[in-house]
């Protein structure tokens, strides 16, 4: 049983009134299943408008993270995610969703608009698994409902080169650019640069603050502690971002962030711009309900993007510019199954809904 648990299983959510579920059900029923996305420090940074069949995404900026986030590249890359959700499901519910991204100069917190028809039934379905096999509209909505944030250590099982280059490819086809981390020496390089990232996170006492704000937040948003490793107890114990926010008496350990047998991603674009983080939101969200589908987990490792001397060092040390890192991603597999892993809890949906 897990405390401050799965809001979206433990308490149904609060109804939405009852003039907009008689009005069209179907683009609600998208929304509460793109409020699923993952985002960062789960501060579900999003609000939605309805109106018919169309959909507006807007930026909530009331979540921002001013100390960890400033120029709001996770805000939009969260957003993104919740975007890509929302044309996962939509396609899964049988609508064929149309999208405009950042539709309003005027208006740079409405991030894209979708539009929800039906599609035409003689017309050719596109194949979006290897090998031309159709996608199962169950196992999507399956996988948007499982999909976790692990922070529990991997096992040793390594992850194979050819798994990692199907989820960049899956990354890459919702407009991402994405990078698989394998060659030995740029790993280590990577480890050395997440660690400094993170030791100067953790001498941060305004980012530290704004951390332990966001555990145990609210019951509908945040991270539960619940869901933090205990840190500082043997070999396998796992620094993390909020190991050091939930106790910072407690030093994690220098070593072990990424392991052999862990897979690691690099996803970004070809600039740092508003656009580039919303593409890699999407690309984020499209690689992770893959990884779900497929039994991997997914960890993002996001520190060394948020620390501008280790973005740098990152982009042209290691990738050679041939992207711009967004984030960076530990992919391998539990131990345990995720379905024992609680999920954070959501905002219930008339919260993200705007008038």
């Amino acid at each position: 049983m897990c405390p401050l648990a799965d809001t979206a299983r433990a308490t149904p959510p609060r109804p939405v009134p009852d003039p907009l579920r008689t009005r069209a059900s179907a683009p609600y029923e998208v929304v509460a299943l793109a409020c699923r996305a993952p985002s960062v420090h789960n501060t579900q940074p999003w609000r939605w408008r309805v109106e018919g069949t169309t959909l507006e995404l807007y930026a909530d900026r009331s979540r921002a993270l001013p100390a960890a986030d400033p120029h709001g590249r996770n805000l939009v890359l969260s957003c993104g995610a919740a975007l890509h959700h929302a044309q996962a499901a939509a396609s899964a519910l049988g609508w064929e969703p149309v999208v405009r991204r950042l539709p309003d100069p005027a208006d740079p917190d409405l991030l894209a608009r979708i539009h929800l028809s039906r599609p035409d039934p003689g017309a050719p379905q596109p194949a979006t698994e290897p090998g031309g096999s159709h996608l199962d509209p169950a196992a999507v909505l399956r996988a948007i409902h499982e999909r976790r944030t692990d922070r529990r250590r991997f096992t040793s099982w390594p992850v194979p080169a050819e798994r990692l280059a199907r989820l960049a490819t899956e990354a890459v086809a919702y407009g991402g650019l994405s990078e698989p981390i394998v060659d030995v020496t740029a790993r280590f390089r990577l480890e050395l640069l997440i660690s400094r990232a993170m030791s100067a996170q953790e001498g941060d006492q305004r980012l530290l603050a704004e951390q332990r704000t966001w555990i145990d937040h609210s019951r509908d948003d945040g991270i539960p502690s619940s869901s933090v490793p205990e840190v500082g107890f043997g070999p396998t114990t796992r620094r993390n971002r909020f190991t050091q926010a939930a106790r910072p008496d407690v030093p994690g350990p220098a070593r072990d962030l990424v392991e052999s047998s862990d897979g690691v991603l690099v996803i970004g674009g070809p600039d740092d711009t508003m656009e580039s983080w919303l593409r890699s939101g999407e690309a984020l969200s499209a690689l992770w309900l893959l990884a779900t589908r497929t039994g991997l987990s997914v960890v993002p490792l996001s520190q060394v993007v948020e620390t501008d001397e280790t973005r740098h060092a990152l982009q042209h040390d290691i990738l050679g510019d041939r992207l711009v890192p967004h984030v960076v991603l530990r992919i391998g597999w539990q131990e345990i199954s995720r379905s024992t892993h609680c999920a954070t809890p959501r905002r219930p949906l008339d919260d993200v809904l705007l008038p």
